[in-house]
């Protein structure tokens, strides 16, 4: 008898800025995916732009292999470029799939596809339809909606909004596999609030980059209505890029109670899920909402507005607000304040949202798809036995 050794299926991710610990939902998406698909057999290379790179973790993390790769800090050209870079350096290294994240990148397709290559495409979201783009910028987004979706050789979009808008545009197969969620173990700690001057269960979250889309103007308009005694409300994100938006942001959170604690990771956005009397994410654009469901998992009553892919959701009425309406979101809020959660309600929401996005779940599905691209079975790494 003769052992052999299977090889495993190398995938290469691009499109993101970074992994671990790096904004965005794009980010945290292959950051909760990769490892799992590490541990199912795939070997596993994130291609990262390089200013945003942590270099803390060298060039595995977890099993990952991490390469940050030269993007120009420019708003309009970082994506591109580096995408198109990315896809040369996977013509070189000729992984069994390369995987792209999101519309903007996906412009690079036909390249890859010319070279080759194996090639699936996330479709994160629309992000032609943000107000932060400019026409010219929005043009190409579409487009590259377009060329991803029509020359990928598979395609993945988070929601089943998506899912049905590609199958209508464009008359193509798409697997809808979402984004999911670690449920947090229980925990007390408290320290990380102090600097901002946060109480346990008295105070809003809002976790988001800072974006026109993501509309943290009309929160804190809403904040400021509701009079909430003894709460304030927490902003957690940052700006890539400083614009009038975000100066707009700034100078409303000078108001009383209105915190803004920048990007956070790690221990401190733990307890800042952990210990919020509710998450309100008034967001006008989205895909999936990894922030929204990270709230759920830590047991937090939310407050979303009804957009598609918040009410794809499937929360209970009570918890949607109609989008950019001021007036209704400070009206929940107040209901919201009035009747903290049970501990029983509270676990009731982590073990709902657990059961509907879990990431090991999703690693199975997109391991699926690359299997039936490549005809690869994922024993890979295992030992065979022959005669």
């Amino acid at each position: 008898m003769e052992e052999v050794v299977s090889p495993k299926l190398r995938v290469l991710m691009l499109g993101l800025r970074g992994v671990p610990g790096v904004q965005g939902g794009i980010e945290k998406h292959v950051e909760q995916l990769c490892p799992l698909l590490v541990e199912r057999g795939c070997e596993v290379e994130v291609v990262a732009r390089a200013p945003y790179q942590p270099a803390a973790h060298g060039s595995n993390w977890r099993g990952v292999r991490l390469l940050p790769l030269w993007a120009p800090r420019s708003k309009n050209l970082e994506t591109i470029v580096h995408t198109a870079l990315g896809v040369l350096y996977a013509g070189v290294r000729r992984p069994d799939v390369l995987h792209i994240h999101a519309v903007g990148p996906a412009l690079m397709v036909p390249l890859a596809r010319a070279l080759g290559l194996k090639v699936v495409v996330t479709h994160h979201g629309p992000d032609y339809e943000r107000p932060k783009f400019g026409r010219l910028a929005r043009w190409a987004l579409r487009c590259g909606e377009s060329w991803g979706m029509r020359w990928a050789s598979a395609r993945i979009a988070v929601s089943r909004t998506i899912q049905e808008r590609v199958r209508e545009r464009y008359g193509c197969e798409v697997h809808r596999i979402p984004n999911g969620v670690r449920v947090p173990p229980v925990s007390q700690q408290t320290d990380a609030l102090e600097p901002f001057g946060l109480q346990p269960g008295r105070y809003v979250l809002m976790v988001g980059r800072l974006d026109s889309g993501k509309r943290q103007l009309d929160l804190i308009r809403a904040f400021n209505q509701a009079r909430l005694k003894g709460w304030k409300l927490a902003l957690v994100g940052g700006a890539e890029y400083s614009d009038s938006y975000t100066e707009a942001i700034e100078a409303a959170a000078h108001a009383p109670g209105i915190v803004m604690t920048g990007f956070q990771g790690g221990q401190t956005l733990e307890q800042l899920f952990r210990h919020a009397g509710m998450f309100v994410f008034p967001s006008s654009h989205e895909g999936l909402p990894i922030a929204l469901l990270e709230a759920l998992s830590y047991g937090l009553r939310v407050i979303a507005s009804d957009i598609p892919a918040n009410l794809e959701i499937g929360l209970p009425a009570q918890h949607y607000f109609p989008l950019g309406n001021v007036e209704v979101l400070a009206e929940r809020m107040r209901e919201f304040a009035e009747r903290p959660l049970t501990e029983g309600e509270r676990e009731e929401y982590r073990q709902w949202v657990a059961s509907r996005y879990d990431w090991n779940d999703i690693a199975l599905e997109t391991c699926a798809v690359y299997e039936g691209l490549t005809k690869k079975s994922l024993t890979a790494g295992k030992r065979i036995a022959t005669s």
